[in-house]
């Protein structure tokens, strides 16, 4: 259950980073409302997951989660490059983030 939580909250990690960029220094109010909501219910996420996983584990993951997806937001609906470098690490990313669950 740990690991679902902490997944969902990784998710919940990209759309407060999409949400933050969209709420233009919190002056919309509906961005800004979603950005408080989805932090608050991604940092509750990997607080609960933490109670299971390593935190060093748990927080790369998390972290990762929401980086990648952040990145794909940006590039796949935002209007950002995408090209085969940027492509290559965000695999990275995914494989190392792969890895820490393997070796947990």
């Amino acid at each position: 259950m740990a690991w679902l939580v902490l997944v969902l909250s990784g998710l919940l990690e990209t759309a407060w980073a999409i949400a933050l960029d969209r709420s233009a220094g919190f002056t919309r109010p509906l961005p800004s409302a979603v950005f408080g909501v989805t932090l608050v219910g991604s940092m509750a996420g990997l607080a609960y997951a933490l109670r299971d996983i390593p935190v060093g584990t748990g927080y790369a993951v998390w972290v990762g989660i929401g980086a990648v997806g952040t990145a794909l937001v940006g590039m796949l609906a935002l209007g950002e490059p995408v090209n085969l470098p940027r492509v290559a690490c965000l695999l990275l990313v995914v494989a190392g983030v792969i890895g820490l669950k393997l070796f947990a």
